[in-house]
């Protein structure tokens, strides 16, 4: 079975450090993303670190019916990788995530996401994986961009 997951890469012309405190305050990917358009720190949490929890803010596809995805930071490596899980304390549904790594005095980004493995995430994949993985592409490379707009400005 194919991965049920993709990712998109970029360079960035500015820092590790830049990069990392962008990619890690959830409280700006509103500024970035084509379906979160706003996430708060939760539960008490105010910044990265594991176990921390946040809600993201989501339109699916930038139209339709809002709603806020509860999610939990999984991996959190400073300057390295930030990753979390989205869904409820018992479920999981999906991992996103931000590897960072130096490259010719600047940053490669690299943007993820990966399914997990339940019976019920890989029928989704196959019957919906193609177009769903699409416009998951598409929607990490915008939110790059857009963060290398920022961090090169």
């Amino acid at each position: 079975m194919k991965p049920m997951g993709q990712e998109v890469s970029l360079h960035v012309d500015a820092p590790v450090a830049a990069v990392w405190a962008l990619v890690s305050d959830v409280t700006r990917i509103g500024e970035f993303s084509p379906e979160t358009f706003e996430a708060r720190w939760t539960k008490g949490s105010t910044g990265p670190e594991v176990g921390a929890t946040f809600a993201g803010h989501v339109k699916r596809n930038g139209v339709g019916p809002t709603y806020w995805s509860p999610c939990r930071v999984t991996v959190c490596e400073p300057e390295r990788v930030f990753e979390f899980s989205v869904g409820t304390d018992a479920v999981s549904v999906n991992n996103w995530g931000y590897r960072l790594d130096p490259e010719d005095g600047g940053t490669r980004v690299t943007e993820y996401f990966r399914l997990q493995p339940a019976l019920a995430m890989r029928v989704y994949w196959l019957l919906l994986g193609r177009l769903r993985g699409r416009t998951n592409v598409n929607g990490m490379r915008t939110t790059l961009e857009r963060m290398r707009a920022v961090l090169e400005a």
